[in-house]
């Protein structure tokens, strides 16, 4: 294994199964400031693939300057994890 492999595997174990928030003085993550999102996975680029019960995910930087990992027994509380388009039957198909 490489360098670059390493970190990622390392970045994988540190945010994956993470209830996180965004920072919301980041001008591009505004939109989901006071959300909480669950971390997916984290891709080859070092992204954390985040959903945020909206029926998509995103690939934010896995980095404590874009996210910040939350509680998990005070967000779970918080994350829809049944709200998305992901579910075997949504609600938003009728």
């Amino acid at each position: 294994m490489d360098a670059a492999e390493l970190r990622n595997d390392a970045l994988k174990r540190e945010w994956t199964d993470r209830y996180v928030e965004v920072n919301p003085e980041r001008p591009e993550l505004k939109r989901f400031a006071g959300t909480v999102g669950r971390v997916v996975t984290v891709n080859q680029n070092n992204k954390a693939v985040v959903d945020f019960s909206d029926g998509a995910w995103y690939d934010i930087s896995a980095s404590e300057e874009y996210l910040r990992k939350l509680d998990p027994a005070e967000a779970k509380a918080k994350y829809k994890g049944d709200v998305n388009s992901a579910q075997p039957y949504p609600e938003k198909q009728g």
